[in-house]
């Protein structure tokens, strides 16, 4: 998809990463090399991380790093938005937290946490899983931003956070067409902007053309409150950029202990009105920093 030099300078820069609390397929928490390969991927206007933790202890190879402070020193310049899945004592009085953390360097709006379900499905662990949402500036309006990781063990559980997911959506273009009225009174119920428009990043612990991956993708209902407005739907952002070439594999790469072959499970989704912006979508694949790789999307 051709863009002209201008629209690409109006653009941005997303980065999603399940960075595995900081352990590279070495086996070792290295937190100053995640913030290295982070950087190397060139200038990022939003960095979305999954499995951040903070003060967890016994994750293999940590020492209960506070993980959303280091990277918020480490990239200053961005506001940060942690929202955490896990929020338990730590044994010791303290608290322990593991979730997604999302970094901005465009202006931030209103920022949401939403916690995903997790219906009963005793054969399997599991573990509370979170969506990070915040409303940030682009250059040609305001955009939803969100990141998540789903549920491994559990395809129940994972098929209710994707329905969940698809419900936000159906929430938002509904808020978006049909606002609520503000209350001068009390700036509480000031009307804030949180468009339609959305990117949807992270961990989905699915691969290309499961049942997970088509259901997110699956055209909204019309709304009782206008049926006749369009919804802008969940679409990958794969095929837009690369037609009908295989999804590069983000996990696999490089001999860590997880997984036994290479596919992809991280992916960029985007609201179908959306789509036309997006100019271009890679897989970084030469960093073993994680047991996942980078991914990273250009919007024009």
């Amino acid at each position: 998809m051709k863009k002209t030099t201008g629209q690409r300078k109006r653009g941005i820069r997303l980065l999603s990463w399940n960075i595995q609390w900081g352990r590279g397929a070495d086996g070792r928490v290295d937190l100053e090399r995640t913030r290295d390969t982070i950087r190397a991927a060139g200038p990022l206007d939003v960095i979305c991380l999954q499995e951040v933790a903070s003060n967890f202890p016994g994750l293999a190879g940590g020492a209960r790093e506070d993980e959303p402070a280091f990277f918020a020193a480490a990239f200053a310049d961005f506001e940060p938005v942690f929202g955490a899945g896990m929020d338990v004592p730590d044994g010791e009085g303290g608290r322990a937290r593991f979730g997604n953390l999302l970094l901005s360097r465009l202006p931030v709006g209103q920022v949401f946490r939403h916690l995903l379900p997790s219906p009963a499905d005793p054969a399997w662990p599991a573990m509370q899983r979170v969506c990070v949402e915040a409303v940030v500036e682009a250059p040609w309006g305001p955009l939803r931003v969100m990141s998540t990781h789903l549920e491994y063990y559990s395809a129940r559980q994972r098929r209710a956070q994707v329905e969940a997911l698809r419900a936000l959506q159906a929430e938002a273009a509904d808020l978006a067409r049909l606002p609520a009225a503000g209350k001068e009174s009390n700036p509480a119920f000031a009307a804030r902007p949180r468009p339609a428009a959305a990117v949807l990043c992270g961990d989905f612990n699915c691969e290309p053309g499961s049942a997970e991956h088509l259901a997110l993708q699956r055209p909204l209902p019309a709304s009782g409150l206008a049926p006749d407005a369009h919804r802008p739907h969940w679409v990958d952002a794969w095929p837009i950029a690369h037609g009908a070439r295989a999804h590069a594999p983000s996990v696999g790469l490089h001999g860590a202990e997880w997984p036994d072959r290479a596919y992809c499970c991280d992916f960029f989704f985007v609201t179908s009105d959306l789509a036309p912006r997006v100019h271009a979508l890679e897989v970084l694949a030469d960093t073993a920093a994680s047991d996942h790789q980078p991914v990273v999307i250009e919007l024009a």
